[in-house]
C-alpha cells in the first residue's frame, strides 16, 4: 500500500494522527491512493502545483478559523452551557453530511461498535443491509436465513419508521441501532414498498455467521450450487471450503447465486474471484480523485495458488451490491462467465474508515472502482447475459394486520390478500380491496384445500398456511435459478 501522504496544514498538524483502519467496512474495502509527482515532472508543473496547494492551504486556514468562530460564539453566548463534545460532534457530523453522500458518515463509539460487529458478522438483529434514502432507510437486500428475509423484505423496501418512531433526519447508524437488540425481542417495522405502506413484526435473532452455504444439484449432471449471503471476515475461506468439498462429491460444473448479497470486503471479493481467473487478469480497478486508476490482478497473492477451472455461472438481482458485483464483474469481463437473472444494483464507490483516539470513527468515500474493462456501474449495476426476473407475485406486500381480513372491508390489506389467493390460484374475481363474496368463497376453497375449518373467515393459521404456500411457490417457480441450470447444462 503507497504511504499516505504527510499532513501539511499547520491547523492540523498538532492533532495526533488518527489510526486509519483499511479492510473493514461492510460494503467496499477502501483503499488509500497515495498522490504525488513523478520525477520526470517539469518545474513549471511543480511550481503549478506548489501554488494549487498553497490556495488550498489558505482555503482551509479561513475554514477552520470560521468554525473556530462559530464554537467559540455559541460556547460563549449561548443562552445556556452546552456540552463540548455534542457541539464538536454536530460540526463533524454536519461536515460529513454536506457531501450528500449516503456511504459518508461520522460514526459514534456505540455506532463504530456495531459497524465491527457486521463486519464480523456476529451481531443481533433483523439481517438486512440498509442504506440512507432520503430522510428514510432503504433496504438493499435482506440476507438468505435471517428475520428480514422469512418476513418477506425486498430490496429497495423503505422503512419509515421502527417500533412506531419516526427514522426521519436519523443517520444510518442511528437507524440500524434502533432495529438491532437482545435476541428474541421483537421489533416492528413500517415499511413502504411500491406506494403501499404496511407494518410488519420480526423477532431479534442472531445473524448468521456462515456465509457460504452449497449442495450438489442437477441429479446425474452433478452441478454444484454454492450461495454467498455476504462478503464478511471468513467468506472467502469458507467459499474455498465449498469448492473443495463439491469436488470431492464429483461436481462437473458450477453456479453460484449472488443474489441479495449486498456486498462486504473488498479483500474477500478479490481472493474469490482470483480463484477463476487466470493470474495477470484484471478483477477491478480503483480510480482515484485525481483520474489515476489502479488495477487489482489475480495472483497466488489473493487465491494461494487454489484455482478453479470447471465452467461457471453467476446468479445476480437488483440486490446484489458491491464486493458481489466485484466478484461477478470480474468472472463476467476476465473469465467469460454468464451471469444470469435481473439487474444488480450498482454501487461502484469505495469508503475509507479512520479511527479516532476517543473510539469514534469517520468513513468517506474516496474512490470509484471500476469493473475490469474500465466500467463505472455506480447506480446501473451489471447487465446479465440471460435475463430472468422472478414473477410477479413475489413482490407482493407483507400483509400487517389480519383484523383488516374480514367480510365487507376494503383496505389495502384485503387487496394483497387477493392476489395471495390470485398467485394460488383459488381467487378468481377483481382485485379491488373488497372482501367481497368472491372473497369468501376464496377463502373457503383454500381452507378446505388445506384441512382447515372452512368458514369463510381469515384467522391467524389460515394466513400462514397462505404464506407458506406462497413462500413455498415462489421458491418453485425461481425462473432465474432454472435459466442458470438451462445454460450450465449446455455449457462444455
Amino acid at each position: 500500500m503507497p504511504e499516505e501522504p504527510k499532513q501539511t496544514n499547520p491547523h492540523i498538524k498538532k492533532v495526533p494522527r488518527p489510526k486509519r483502519r483499511v479492510g473493514l467496512w461492510t460494503y467496499i474495502i477502501s483503499i488509500v491512493v497515495a498522490l504525488g509527482i513523478g520525477v520526470g515532472g517539469t518545474y513549471w508543473l511543480i511550481g503549478r502545483q506548489v501554488n494549487a496547494q498553497l490556495s488550498s492551504m489558505q482555503q482551509t486556514s479561513k475554514a477552520m478559523k470560521k468554525i473556530e468562530s462559530v464554537y467559540e460564539t455559541i460556547n460563549e453566548n449561548y443562552y445556556k452551557p452546552v456540552n463540548a463534545n455534542k457541539l464538536a460532534n454536530g460540526a463533524i457530523n454536519g461536515m460529513v453530511n454536506s457531501l450528500g453522500d449516503k456511504f459518508s458518515e461520522y460514526m459514534d463509539k456505540s455506532e463504530t461498535e456495531s459497524l465491527n460487529d457486521t463486519i464480523d458478522s456476529s451481531f443481533s438483529g433483523i439481517g438486512a443491509q440498509v442504506q440512507k434514502s432520503g430522510n428514510y432507510v432503504q433496504i438493499i437486500s435482506p440476507i438468505a436465513g435471517t428475520p428480514a428475509k422469512k418476513a418477506g423484505l425486498k430490496p429497495k423496501d423503505i422503512i419509515k419508521a421502527v417500533n412506531g418512531k419516526s427514522v426521519a433526519g436519523k443517520t444510518l447508524t442511528q437507524a440500524v441501532s434502533m432495529m438491532r437488540g437482545k435476541i428474541g425481542t421483537t421489533v416492528k417495522l413500517t415499511i413502504e414498498r411500491s406506494g403501499q405502506t404496511f407494518t410488519v413484526s420480526l423477532k431479534r435473532a442472531k445473524i448468521p455467521v456462515t456465509t457460504v452455504d452449497y449442495k450438489l444439484v442437477g441429479g446425474d449432471k452433478k452441478i454444484g450450487y454454492i450461495t454467498v449471503s455476504t462478503f464478511s471476515t471468513n467468506t472467502a475461506k469458507e467459499f474455498k471450503t465449498a469448492l473443495k468439498a463439491l469436488d470431492k462429491k464429483g461436481a462437473k460444473k458450477l453456479v453460484i447465486d449472488m443474489r441479495g448479497n449486498p456486498g462486504g470486503l473488498m479483500t474477500a471479493a478479490l481472493k474469490m474471484a482470483s480463484i477463476f481467473l487466470k493470474n495477470g487478469k484484471t478483477i477491478m480497478q480503483v480510480q482515484a480523485r485525481d483520474g489515476s486508476t489502479e488495477k487489482y490482478t489475480a495472483s497466488k497473492k489473493y487465491d494461494g495458488g487454489f484455482k478453479e477451472t470447471k465452467s461457471t455461472t453467476v446468479l445476480i438481482d437488483g440486490g446484489s451490491a458491491s464486493a458481489a458485483e466485484i466478484f461477478s464483474a470480474a468472472l463476467h469481463q476476465s473469465a467469460g462467465v454468464k451471469l444470469v437473472g435481473s439487474q444488480s444494483y450498482g454501487k461502484g464507490t469505495v469508503q475509507t474508515v479512520t479511527t479516532f483516539n476517543d473510539k469514534t470513527e469517520m468513513k468517506i468515500t474516496v474512490a470509484k472502482w471500476l469493473t475490469p474493462n474500465g466500467t463505472w456501474i455506480n447506480k446501473k449495476g451489471l447487465t446479465p447475459d440471460v435475463k430472468a426476473d422472478e414473477p410477479s407475485y413475489a413482490s407482493l406486500t407483507v400483509i400487517s394486520k389480519v383484523s383488516d381480513l374480514q367480510a365487507d372491508k376494503v383496505n389495502s390489506n384485503v387487496k394483497t390478500f387477493q392476489k395471495y389467493l390470485q398467485a394460488l390460484g383459488y381467487f378468481k374475481g377483481t382485485v379491488n380491496g373488497y372482501f367481497g363474496d368472491s372473497t369468501t368463497s376464496a377463502v373457503k376453497q383454500y381452507q378446505k384445500h388445506a384441512k382447515l375449518t372452512v368458514n369463510g373467515k381469515v384467522d391467524k393459521q389460515t394466513l400462514t398456511k397462505i404464506e407458506t404456500e406462497l413462500a413455498n411457490k415462489i421458491s418453485d417457480n425461481d425462473r432465474a435459478y432454472d435459466a442458470a441450470m438451462k445454460l450450465i447444462e449446455k455449457t462444455n
